[in-house]
């Protein structure tokens, strides 16, 4: 799954990555994103421009536009066919931006959160789908990231991670392809794409967010020097 991510990067190194996007927003760093919080995406429906939306999908048919953070992720094993889901995979897809994300390693009872950065690069980007609830001309945009298995970077720390998009799939994502290509993107990345590090457990607390929550933690080396 994919329950907190971070995106602290300045607009400029955001266009080196996405040089196809209009970015008119001063960023608001924040180093520790948590469901319902809002987070930028670059949404299909304006592909060039950035958008600041709710983390947690709301379906248009809700009764209610309230954002309980039930539909932070989307399972992309058969996410075609999901209520929720079934209408956004086909129409609403958008980029969720981030320059890493946590997750936790359960060992019995303890909780061990690591960090995942991009080797290359300084932008990750997730493979996502948003919808638009709306009552009486107040529209409500929101989002979920998609996940799929563990590649090789993540299965020690957790069974699913956040599709991420690189290259020209980051484009293909946002073009209006039939469902048959879409669901042929929905696989584990390849190996190789993230740094995976233990952090503090101070990422464990949403109230905490600063920059001393990207720092390793050294009382244990990077996963892969042990590898």
């Amino acid at each position: 799954m994919c329950g907190r991510f971070s995106l602290a990067l300045p607009a400029q190194e955001i266009r080196e990555e996405l040089p196809f996007v209009e970015i008119n927003l001063n960023i608001r760093p924040n180093y520790n994103i948590a469901p319902t919080q809002h987070a930028y995406v670059v949404a299909n429906r304006e592909p060039y421009h950035l958008d600041y939306i709710t983390w947690g999908l709301i379906p248009f048919w809700a009764n209610s536009g309230r954002n309980t953070g039930s539909l932070i992720n989307a399972r992309a094993e058969g996410i075609e066919a999901k209520p929720s889901f079934r209408i956004p995979i086909r129409q609403r897809r958008c980029l969720v931006l981030a320059d890493g994300f946590y997750e936790w390693r359960k060992t019995g009872l303890k909780r061990t959160p690591f960090r995942a950065v991009p080797r290359e690069g300084k932008l990750l980007t997730f493979a996502g789908i948003w919808d638009e609830w709306n009552k009486e001309g107040y529209p409500v945009h929101s989002f979920s990231i998609i996940t799929v298995q563990a590649n090789s970077d993540m299965e020690s720390i957790h069974e699913r991670m956040p599709l991420i998009l690189t290259g020209e799939q980051r484009r293909q994502w946002l073009d209006d392809i039939p469902l048959s290509e879409v669901l042929a993107i929905l696989h584990p990345p390849p190996p190789g794409l993230l740094r995976v590090y233990k952090v503090s457990d101070a990422v464990n607390s949403v109230q905490n967010n600063g920059p001393e929550l990207y720092e390793e933690d050294p009382e244990q080396l990077d996963l892969f020097s042990q590898r």
